[in-house]
């Protein structure tokens, strides 16, 4: 047997999915004594050790997790990875912080050696914190784009990109136009969607920061390309929504702008989306269009509170994505940690297992890629993470006197943080290990 076919089999606690908890009785499965058995790069079963192991052959390498728990690898569906560096950067809020930080943040890319490094960073916080999905924004620049789905194929991630499109109300020296812009992005599609594990978004930054023409090039775009994602930002800020009614006048809403250039589809996400209304909410729902709720940043830079009882309400797709350098952590635990303190602000309770399901099954669903990634399912591919309830002494403590499953996972929620992610895989292999 080749090492690309060899066959491991983990023992440890497992979570895994069939549906919404919210929702769906039983939709949260966890297995106290469980089996995971991984063939080259995907799953070949997952379920209690005592119906597995008999697919345990004498070349099966065997890996014991006693006391572990091995969970689906997190997706987080909104994140820059130019703004690694400035995370962490005071400003009064949304729009000064883009002026004063990101913007200039984002000049440095423009050196293929400075993208390529922040990169490979990027990627060394992801897989640390048990991420192994994103939906990445580069910057305006095409190379950025380049250096992070070349670090992300070397390692066999499964990375969702797009080159910023931005050709107004921005400095020159990050502007692009409606035709370069089109033109940047249809040949990185061409280069690397479907290229192994590596997917495209188009990504208009914000509706502010794009002209009419080039709203139209983009929509243009992602009718060429049904499958292709499409991400930007929404509703995140009342500047921002009074901003954009100021530049598009005549439009029902914000959502309405993206809606009239036909960017909102399935497989569309849109960070934020704290000022909908239930007519938004409802497009959402009806298109399959994502919102991806950013607890960390909503916080950081005072933007609001999403509201998850109306979101649930209309039916709308809902992930979670960190939105670093505007959100604080890389972390999907220390984004459910917020999320559900958000949540509980508007009247609203979040279990750990809804939350699980948010970063791992729930957003695999709302991207479309249910059956590849955010699973422990047969055929899907091979990515997980081990979570370790013995990281800190105070999660040790904790979860040591849990009476259920659910409180168990609440206590990884509220107190886990990258020093949880005891091993992070990729398709497979591993591609890190806690010190």
């Amino acid at each position: 047997m080749s090492q690309n076919e060899q066959r491991t089999a983990y023992r440890a606690k497992l979570l895994t999915f069939v549906g919404d908890p919210a929702t769906t009785a039983g939709g949260a499965c966890f297995e106290e004594d469980g089996l995971l058995i991984v063939e080259g790069a995907r799953v070949l079963a997952a379920g209690s050790y005592a119906s597995l192991g008999s697919q345990i052959t004498p070349d099966t390498v065997v890996v014991e997790r006693p006391g572990k728990l091995i969970v689906p690898g997190f997706i987080d569906t909104h994140v820059h990875y130019p703004q690694t560096e400035m995370i962490a950067s005071p400003a009064a809020g949304l729009l000064p912080w883009l002026d004063t930080y990101t913007f200039p943040t984002e000049r440095g890319f423009a050196d293929p050696a400075h993208a390529s490094n922040v990169a490979e960073f990027f990627l060394d916080q992801l897989v640390s914190c048990g991420t192994t999905t994103a939906l990445v924004y580069c910057t305006v620049h095409k190379g950025s784009a380049d250096a992070l789905f070349q670090a992300s194929e070397a390692r066999n991630l499964r990375m969702i990109a797009g080159k910023v499109l931005m050709d107004r109300n921005c400095p020159e020296f990050l502007r692009d136009t409606a035709q370069s812009g089109y033109d940047d992005s249809a040949a990185l599609i061409e280069r690397w969607h479907k290229r192994g594990r590596q997917l495209y978004a188009l990504t208009p930054r914000f509706a502010p920061t794009s002209t009419p023409a080039q709203l139209e090039a983009c929509g243009a775009l992602a009718r060429l390309h049904p499958d292709v994602f499409i991400q930007s930002h929404v509703s995140e800020n009342t500047d921002e929504v009074k901003w954009v009614a100021e530049l598009f006048p005549g439009h029902r809403s914000y959502l309405d702008v993206y809606e009239h250039y036909g960017l909102l589809r399935r497989r569309a996400v849109y960070g934020h989306c704290i000022y909908l209304d239930d007519r938004d909410r409802a497009r959402m729902a009806e298109t399959g269009a994502v919102a991806s709720h950013c607890p960390t940043s909503n916080l950081f830079l005072g933007s609001g509170l999403f509201d998850f009882e109306k979101a649930g309400v209309s039916g709308m797709p809902v992930a979670l994505g960190t939105d670093v350098g505007g959100g604080t952590s890389f972390s999907m635990l220390q984004t459910m940690n917020e999320a559900h303190k958000v949540a509980r602000m508007t009247g609203h309770h979040l279990t750990a297992s809804r939350m699980f399901w948010l970063a791992t099954a729930g957003a695999a669903q709302a991207l479309g890629l249910e059956e590849t990634i955010g699973t422990l399912r047969a055929g899907s591919e091979a990515d997980f993470i081990v979570l370790d309830p013995e990281a800190t002494p105070l999660l040790a403590r904790r979860t040591a006197l849990a009476q259920s499953p659910e409180e168990w996972l609440f206590a990884f929620a509220m107190l886990g943080d990258d020093r949880a992610v005891l091993e992070t895989y990729a398709a497979g292999e591993r591609v890190h290990r806690r010190a």
